[in-house]
């Protein structure tokens, strides 16, 4: 299955590249192996996984709410600007915190006009819709995939963009 995934990314990072937004998404429930193929797809182009909780809760900790809020986008993008022409980004729970008041796959899609960013999603890829939690949770997020390149981690890759 890993292997499949890799295959499918290896596949559709051109078409990627070519897109408005430049945003691959992993998704997958917690276990099923993101992390991994995110490691083994950067290590193949030569990357490294930025672990975006980690990374953006040291730059968020000496900030109020509101400067949270304000600069959370400058500070990613700072994050991934020198990573190289393509960032994989893990662990981006942080993102759906509601004390941030993001959107965040349009937060994602905004970083990705810029750089190619392959992104793992901790939930589901149901009927074409992409979850985040359950819909009892707080945090939970249903978005329809159009636009979205998504690489489930159990079914086919999907193409619900559109080329621009």
């Amino acid at each position: 299955m890993v292997e499949s995934v890799q295959n499918q990314i290896k596949e559709l990072l051109p078409t990627v590249e070519t897109l408005y937004n430049k945003l691959l998404l992993v998704v997958g429930e917690s276990g099923s192996g993101k992390t991994a193929v995110l490691l083994d797809a950067a290590k193949e182009h030569e990357c490294k996984v930025i672990n975006l909780n980690l990374a953006l809760s040291f730059e968020l900790l000496e900030l109020s709410e509101k400067q949270k809020i304000l600069k959370l986008s400058g500070l990613i993008a700072n994050i991934i600007k020198e990573v190289g022409s393509i960032v994989f980004l893990d662990n981006i729970e942080i993102l759906f915190d509601k004390g941030l008041k993001q959107d965040p796959l349009k937060l994602l899609q905004g970083l990705s006009r810029n750089q190619l960013i392959v992104a793992s999603w901790n939930g589901k890829y149901i009927k074409n819709k992409l979850i985040y939690a359950t819909p009892d949770h707080s945090e939970y997020r249903a978005y329809d995939s159009k636009d979205t390149m998504i690489v489930s981690m159990d079914k086919p890759a999907t193409n619900n963009f559109k080329k621009i």
